[in-house]
């Protein structure tokens, strides 16, 4: 039976490619060492022939020259066989080994040179586009190392902005952990107290009108006016503060920050923390990150529950 003839494989191509290239390298390294053979015999045939002519002085001098020339034809021959890539020996072989010296690298193949210029575009371009005046990039290592300098100099920045950034978080966290006590106990206070008039102000044992009519019969009038008056007022106040509160909640935390310093440069810094006291802790954290330091500070102290005093803001009118 008859064998079919099946195609090659691409992997069977590139393999008996690189047979062929090594088959190749050393034929061509055999006819070196030929050449190299042929030369000596002919300079040796030279050298006796001149001292048999000349005497033994001459001969030497002789020797030199023609050897000399010898040389010269030699580097001549092998310069023009990597010129030429025989056997890719420019491009494979040396290329890689002195690609990057000047004025030797003139004698590889011109291709071999494009893919070293090429090999190192990628960085030109990185430094010419942080402000190089040379058009063509990095040219001396005297550039290389200013732009290194700089690239670490930005490094050193950004590092230094990121430990800033990390700081400034670690300190409101720490904040915002501090102040959570104080609104579950601000919380604590308000569900007491609305307890408190359910059940006793508003609840089913709470005193009838008719005993709080009767007991504001028997005080002085002018002290029962002042007290509903104070009750009005501070019922008021209370709806106004919630108000300011939600207002304030819905602005950026930076422009209400600023408010709030001109309101504590004025004098209101209790009505700055009541609408303070209001908000959220997350809401609240934010503007006092915003606002001056010593204000957030007198704040801060003034948000405690205990220090946090009832007192008249004339916020209704």
């Amino acid at each position: 039976m008859a064998e079919l003839d099946m195609p090659m494989s691409p992997f069977d191509d590139q393999k008996a490619a690189k047979e062929k290239l090594k088959a190749d390298k050393l034929e061509y390294r055999k006819k070196l060492k030929e050449q190299r053979k042929a030369d000596k015999e002919k300079l040796h045939e030279f050298a006796e022939r001149s001292a048999e002519l000349s005497g033994d002085d001459a001969g030497g001098l002789a020797t030199i020259v023609i050897t000399f020339f010898i040389v010269l034809i030699w580097l001549a021959i092998m310069a023009l066989l990597i010129k030429f890539n025989v056997g890719n020996f420019g491009s494979d072989i040396l290329a890689p080994l002195i690609g990057d010296i000047p004025v030797i690298n003139a004698i590889l193949p011109g291709e071999a040179r494009n893919d070293v210029v090429v090999s190192d575009s990628p960085i030109q371009s990185d430094y010419s586009g942080e402000g190089s005046t040379s058009s063509g990039g990095i040219q001396t290592m005297d550039e290389a190392n200013a732009y290194i300098k700089r690239l670490e100099k930005a490094l050193q920045s950004e590092m230094e902005q990121n430990s800033s950034y990390a700081s400034t978080i670690e300190r409101l966290e720490t904040e915002i952990a501090r102040l959570e006590p104080f609104e579950e106990q601000q919380k604590e206070f308000y569900e007491e107290r609305a307890n408190f008039y359910n059940s006793i102000v508003y609840g089913d044992k709470a005193p009838s009108p008719e005993e709080y009519a009767k007991y504001f019969e028997q005080i002085d009038p002018d002290t029962a006016a002042q007290i509903y008056e104070r009750v009005k007022r501070k019922e008021g106040e209370d709806a106004a503060i919630k108000a300011f509160a939600t207002t304030y909640s819905g602005m950026k935390a930076k422009s209400a920050a600023k408010i709030f310093d001109e309101m504590v440069n004025e004098n209101q810094i209790e009505l700055v923390s009541k609408i303070l006291a209001q908000m959220s802790v997350e809401n609240r954290g934010d503007i006092l990150a915003q606002m001056k330091e010593e204000n957030a500070a007198k704040l801060t102290q003034l948000l405690e529950p205990n220090a946090l005093k009832q007192k008249s803001t004339k916020v209704t009118g």
